[in-house]
């Protein structure tokens, strides 16, 4: 009878059919992290945009989640909360942060490094009010992460809620909160059949990107 370790030990892992030449790279990790969420895209990976924010709590205990990038431009990679929510809160606290994506199919993962910083009203309110009408009633329930009776939705409140922003359209929860990570790290990582996987660096430097080479 097989053990779970005999199991485990069974599958096959961190292989892929993609190579990556480190030596080709651009200057910049966005452009890097552009083509290859492209590719994860064009591969027709599920949720590709779907990423791991790591941060620390009050007694720098460590904390992650799934969330969705929203966005990526000079300012970082884009994500969304709940200002008033435990990611939130940590990010206010300790705003040094990371991301991690992985799309298995390719056998490419990316993980960065940086600075969680509020990006204000006007993203806030954008983002917001772009959200489906279900998301926007949720946020404005205020019971993510709270201990609640049921799992089952309050109707009475939620049929509330769809009425006030049926009068009040451009309604925005004031604790929505667009976040920007700033990158000082970003490495990628190409798996390979032989185990001979490719890792590279960028690490900023006081004027540039630095790109390093690491061992697997």
């Amino acid at each position: 009878m097989s053990t779970l370790k005999d199991k485990l030990r069974a599958l096959s892992s961190l292989s892929s059919p993609f190579a990556f030449d480190p030596s080709s790279t651009p200057l910049d990790p966005q452009t890097l992290f552009l083509d290859w969420l492209q590719l994860a895209i064009d591969t027709g990976i599920r949720e590709p945009h779907a990423m791991i924010l790591s941060t620390v709590d009050a007694n720098n205990e460590p904390d992650a989640r799934v969330l969705i990038l929203k966005n990526l431009d000079d300012n970082g990679w884009h994500f969304s909360t709940g200002r008033n929510s435990p990611k939130g809160q940590q990010i206010e606290n300790s705003p040094s942060v990371a991301l991690t994506f992985y799309w298995q199919k390719l056998g490419r993962q990316v993980r960065i490094r940086g600075t969680g910083t509020d990006m204000g009203f006007e993203q806030r309110n954008d983002d917001f009010l772009d959200k489906p009408i279900g998301s926007r009633i949720q946020a404005l329930l205020g019971k993510q992460s709270k201990i609640v009776a049921s799992h089952k939705p309050d109707e009475l409140a939620t049929a509330r809620m769809a009425a006030f922003l049926a009068q009040h359209p451009a309604h925005v929860d004031p604790n929505w909160t667009v976040y920007a990570v700033k990158p000082r790290e970003v490495e990628f990582w190409q798996a390979h059949q032989q185990r001979q996987h490719v890792r590279l660096r960028y690490r900023l430097g006081e004027s540039c990107w630095i790109k390093e080479l690491l061992g697997a």
